[in-house]
């Protein structure tokens, strides 16, 4: 599922998110959230995660869509219970490279 609601003229469209960061000190974290960059923006400042506040910068690694808040959570919680190396494996897919281009080739102050 590409998605194409991520213009700078557009406003975000609201949809279920399950996204994986990496943290500056190598490590993963798994959420959920129905605005990415909104949420990551929040991750960045500090008021995101407990865990990934001080592990910044933070960098979007990984991104699906699910058409539910109760489908991204349940895949949130599958994610968590991955391997490195699934996780690693995962982040590889074409999709979700395409998704997290997208989100990030645009600024986060906007």
């Amino acid at each position: 599922m590409f998605y194409e609601g991520f213009g700078k003229s557009m406003k975000e469209e609201i949809k279920n998110y399950t996204y994986m960061l990496l943290c500056a000190d190598g490590t993963y974290y798994t959420g959920w959230t129905n605005q990415i960059r909104k949420r990551i923006r929040a991750h960045n400042s500090g008021k995101g995660a407990k865990y990934t506040k001080g592990r910044g910068p933070l960098k979007l690694v990984y991104l699906e869509i699910s058409d539910t808040k109760e489908a991204a959570m349940k895949r949130e919680a599958a994610i968590k219970k991955l391997t490195r190396r699934e996780k690693e494996a995962l982040i590889q897919t074409e999709e979700s490279l395409a998704l997290v281009r997208q989100v990030t080739e645009i600024p986060f102050d906007n």
